[in-house]
């Protein structure tokens, strides 16, 4: 193997560079993986347009000790080369990573909510990550990829487990009336996630197009435009009680206070979106319909990444949500760039090892 690799490299805003850089080693209970396929999404997305916000290009991270330049990249698939200590991997076998790292032994570990540990840090984010040839990761973190399930979806394993938790989150119960705003990527996976664990009504809210369709294609009872009254539309299919839960998926200005008309009074918010506006929220209403707020974050990998894999290898979500697959050299003209325009429906890999 060489002791070189190409990698892409974050330098500060809209400076990511294509570059060769030593191989990593990987650390006890690590494994060294040859990326097959790394997903690109919005968080990337903003990191490269307006960044950096998390990345820590100037003060070490506080949990991964990194600072300076950063290979992103945290929604990688790949071959298993190489496995350091005791762990149950072996060299030729496909996996997929969760990205997020987390300590095992602090509080927030022992109660099993591993995504909001006291030390978290993220490949890809915070410390090197899978836009490379290779990359080197803690093997807790890594699932097999079941027989006969393509490196393309399993590429998108890490964003279904984030929609995965997200529907945990939600406290959706069977028989519940479900809304979710925003049909794009994390919309997407909220909604199979959504399948995935309840028997609910769930309607999916955004523009007209090819993203209703998809919900619909993806076992969404109903589609609403977002071009006419939303809110009107729900409260009269619920016979103007409202949504059990309203899950916001699309960070478009507007949409939290949409969430909150169109919720019934002792229902559920959940907070999945980044805003883009910070929310104008109407805080006397929103106490006395007690209704209950809560947000996401990441996901709990030994409860979503192998839940997330099998519903892939299960159905058609991966071919449907698929865009592109491009190489690394045409990273930021034909991914990132048409991610932070919002070009994009479905995702796009990056495949380190195909030449232009």
């Amino acid at each position: 193997m060489a002791e070189t690799m190409r990698a892409a490299v974050y330098h500060g805003v809209r400076d990511i560079r294509i570059e060769n850089v030593p191989v990593p080693v990987p650390r006890l209970g690590e494994a060294l993986i040859a990326v097959r396929r790394n997903g690109i999404c919005g968080t990337d997305a903003t990191e490269w347009a307006a960044g950096p916000v998390m990345v820590p290009l100037t003060r070490p991270h506080p949990a991964s000790g990194h600072v300076g330049p950063m290979i992103p990249g945290h929604e990688f698939v790949g071959e298993v080369v190489e496995v350091r200590g005791d762990v149950d991997l072996r060299a030729g076998q496909i996996v997929a990573a969760g990205a997020g790292v987390w300590c095992g032994a602090c509080d927030r570990c022992a109660q099993g909510r591993t995504n909001i540990c006291r030390r978290y840090y993220t490949l890809g984010l915070n410390a090197h990550g899978g836009l490379a040839e290779y990359v080197a990761a803690p093997a807790r973190m890594l699932r097999t990829v079941p027989e006969g399930l393509s490196v393309d979806d399993a590429g998108m394993a890490q964003p279904l487990a984030v929609g995965l938790h997200a529907a945990r989150r939600a406290g959706v119960r069977n028989g519940d009336r479900v809304v979710v705003i925003g049909a794009g990527a994390i919309g997407t996976f909220v909604l199979a996630g959504l399948n995935h664990l309840y028997a609910a009504d769930v309607t999916v809210i955004d523009l007209p197009g090819p993203k209703l369709t998809r919900a619909m294609e993806l076992g969404a009872t109903r589609t609403l435009s977002a071009r006419d009254d939303v809110v009107a539309a729900v409260l009269e299919a619920t016979a103007g009680v409202g949504a059990d839960v309203v899950i916001e998926a699309s960070g478009a200005p507007g949409q939290y206070v949409n969430a909150l008309a169109m919720v019934a009074t002792g229902g559920r918010v959940l907070a999945v979106g980044l805003p883009k506006e910070k929310p104008n929220v109407d805080m006397f209403t929103l106490a006395l319909r007690e209704i209950t707020i809560d947000s996401t974050v990441a996901h709990v990998c030994h409860d979503d990444l192998r839940p997330a894999l099998d519903i892939l290898a299960a159905g058609p979500l991966g071919s449907l949500l698929l865009d592109d697959v491009i190489p690394l050299d045409r990273l930021v003209d034909s991914g990132l760039k048409r991610l932070a325009s919002g070009s994009v429906d479905g995702k796009v890999l990056v495949d380190p090892a195909a030449r232009t």
